[in-house]
């Protein structure tokens, strides 16, 4: 029986903008995404959210709640991808792209069009403009 891969999505609100990363990786390769990731086997999706944003961005965060949880199974080309996904806050670290991300940037204005998955439908259901 096929499953659904579950993952996670973390809008960073930080310096008045929100954090997003240039995919190093297909699918999107080259498109901005929020820093997000699989959850390992045995890990609970909050710590892999903490962990997905400090590997692929540098900072430490806060997650501050859990604001939705995406299903559709189009959403993702490598298949079935359900992602839960939290807003968060810097606490520490430094900003610098790593994991399999090429840059980071802290975006005041959304690059719409340049966005991977569904992550502009996230931004606006997050309330991020």
């Amino acid at each position: 029986m096929k499953k659904p891969f579950l993952a996670t999505d973390v809008v960073i609100q930080y310096k008045g903008g929100v954090v997003l990363v240039k995919r190093k990786n297909e699918p999107y390769r080259g498109k901005w995404a929020l820093p997000g990731g699989f959850v390992r086997y045995g890990e609970r999706v909050e710590l892999a959210a903490i962990r997905e944003a400090r590997e692929e961005t540098g900072l430490r965060v806060k997650l501050q709640r859990l604001f939705g949880v995406y299903s559709d199974p189009e959403r993702d080309p490598r298949g079935h991808v359900v992602s839960v996904c939290f807003l968060a806050r810097r606490v520490g670290g430094k900003l610098k792209a790593a994991s399999d991300a090429d840059e980071v940037e802290i975006f005041k204005r959304v690059p719409w069009k340049k966005l991977a998955f569904d992550h502009a439908q996230i931004l606006k259901d997050a309330r991020f403009r």
